[in-house]
């Protein structure tokens, strides 16, 4: 597919041109066979990257980069011209970093979020002893939804607001949540509202039912595991009395809610991995907030084990941590400065974790 500004918009680094003048030690490197769309974002996120990548990526990785500056002044020069080319580079290319809501939609999908389990940190729910992985639907509902006030005459002032959702969307939602339920070989619970939401609610849970039916019962049934609707309310109560270990497949506004819930009863929203997983079964998203890796994308949704978060894990475990994981150890009152990392000495720190275990 043709991109509408690409000479503008695209700058391909190569690799070897970067290798000629920086020296990036004895590890070899891994050759990615395919690009990587890059989208570059903001402020200090946009700092953050630029030493990750320095740090953290292309010391191992030998890699073609199509970049795409998503910066908010970038986005007003092309009129968001950009969002929508680096949106069909992602379809072309079949991986994407850094997450976008024009983006979401075009691709579809579902994100995936993940607690990071730390010896050092403690839960805020205790009796949460394995993973909860929460699966946001990621398109329409109030995120499309258009809102307005009611000024004119009629009974009485108010509100009002329309949202939608479409078959293909849910289809791809289902597909995605069963499919990482099975990878992680947890059970899957989907929640709705479906009592009030008779008909939109009640979409999600026949759609979802019918694929399971159709195409997933057996593979589940292998697996010891199972699928099961419940209602979001009592969802939720099951959710915290409970020790983990299931996916939650949420609608796209419960899944924004609840995941930050869960992020923050294993300790710290910081710790959380964010994974966009799209039905075709090769294009991934990662949010970098979140701490993760452009080269991990194909392993992780493998199933298959990576070494930065290990590497990540080990440092943090080892009392080299930032701000944030201090307090969830010590509290607020009692963390002082020589306790923590900054941004730049956790970078290296890690980098220098994982320069030892690849070098192993």
């Amino acid at each position: 597919m043709a991109l509408n500004s690409s000479k503008k918009l695209i700058k391909v680094f190569s690799e070897q041109a970067l290798a000629s003048t920086r020296n990036y030690g004895t590890v070899k490197r891994v050759v990615a066979s395919k690009p990587v769309v890059e989208m570059d974002g903001d402020e200090m996120t946009r700092i953050i990257w630029e030493k990750i990548k320095e740090k953290l990526i292309f010391p191992y990785v030998k890699l073609e980069c199509l970049y795409y500056d998503l910066g908010l002044p970038h986005r007003d020069a092309t009129d968001d011209q950009v969002t929508i080319d680096a949106a069909h580079a992602i379809l072309k290319h079949n991986m994407w970093l850094s997450p976008n809501g024009t983006i979401r939609n075009i691709l579809g999908g579902t994100v995936f979020r993940e607690p990071i389990l730390c010896k050092s940190i403690p839960r805020v729910v205790p009796g949460w002893t394995h993973g909860i992985v929460i699966g946001r639907h990621a398109h329409g509902d109030q995120y499309k939804a258009q809102d307005f006030i009611i000024s004119k005459p009629g009974k009485s002032p108010g509100v009002a607001m329309g949202m939608y959702n479409t078959d293909e969307s849910i289809r791809a939602f289902a597909h995605s949540s069963f499919q990482v339920a099975l990878q992680k070989k947890w059970p899957l619970y989907l929640s709705t509202k479906n009592t009030i939401l008779k008909f939109y609610d009640g979409r999600f849970k026949d759609i979802f039912q019918e694929i399971y039916d159709g195409e997933y019962k057996k593979q589940f049934e292998d697996a010891k595991i199972w699928y099961e609707h419940r209602l979001i309310d009592d969802m939720v109560a099951q959710c915290v009395k409970s020790s983990g270990g299931f996916v939650w497949a949420c609608k796209n506004y419960d899944g924004d809610v609840q995941s930050d819930v869960v992020a923050q009863g294993y300790g710290s929203l910081g710790m959380m991995t964010s994974v966009l997983m799209c039905p075709d079964g090769r294009t991934v998203e990662s949010e970098a907030a979140h701490g993760t890796v452009t080269r991990h994308y194909r392993l992780h949704q493998q199933g298959r084990p990576t070494s930065t978060n290990p590497a990540c894990v080990e440092c943090i475990d080892s009392g080299k941590m930032t701000k944030d994981l201090v307090i969830c150890i010590h509290g607020v009152k009692n963390t002082k400065d020589g306790m923590f990392l900054h941004t730049e000495d956790f970078l290296q720190a890690i980098a220098d974790q994982l320069e030892r275990k690849l070098s192993k």
